[in-house]
């Protein structure tokens, strides 16, 4: 059996592969950002935030018939990327007649002249996941005075305002409950 001293030598020389895991939570975005990174820097993106944007770059009308695919680099060239954007349907013509605006925007998002060129590539967008709409009902008088009696004994306002707000969230989304007779 190894006596505690060898083991601790050992441990303070593996130190900075001893521990994998962190012991407090960590931020997701933290994590997708090195999860992606590879995927994006294939695709010709240092970072994603062309895509992660595009709405705001190119306008919501357009940005939902388009969607950026890769930026392509030719060797050699000095000059700026060739941006491939796919299309749904029609709507590659009245991208092809803004061509120069969506260059001249996504040049002034990147702040320097980073595309030269557009690549219309026709064919289905991803299905964008649709959320679904919750409606929110008005409280009833029995559930106003039992939410504000739950939350009577918090003594800080900020936080009995809090509670409140989302407690009458909650119960919106709930069906009514009915009476007592």
């Amino acid at each position: 059996m190894k006596e505690p001293n060898e083991r601790k030598k050992r441990n303070e020389r593996n130190e900075p592969n001893e521990r994998r895991f962190k012991k407090h939570p960590v931020a997701a975005g933290s994590i997708l950002r090195r999860a992606t990174a590879a995927a994006l820097r294939k695709r010709g993106f240092g970072e994603g935030e062309v895509i992660a944007h595009w709405a705001e770059i190119v306008g919501p009308r357009l940005a939902a018939l388009t969607a950026p695919e890769k930026l392509q680099q030719t060797r050699g060239d000095l000059a700026g990327a060739a941006l491939h954007i796919r299309v749904a349907g029609a709507a590659a013509v009245e991208l092809q007649h803004m061509a120069p605006t969506v260059i001249e925007r996504v040049n002034g998002f990147y702040g320097y002249r980073a595309v030269d060129r557009l690549k219309l590539v026709q064919g289905p967008l991803p299905e964008v996941e649709k959320t679904p709409t919750v409606t929110q009902r008005a409280l009833t008088g029995a559930e106003s005075a039992a939410l504000a009696a739950r939350t009577a004994t918090t003594k800080s306002t900020d936080l009995r305002q809090a509670l409140e707000r989302l407690g009458s969230s909650v119960l919106g989304r709930r069906e009514p409950t009915p009476p007592d007779d």
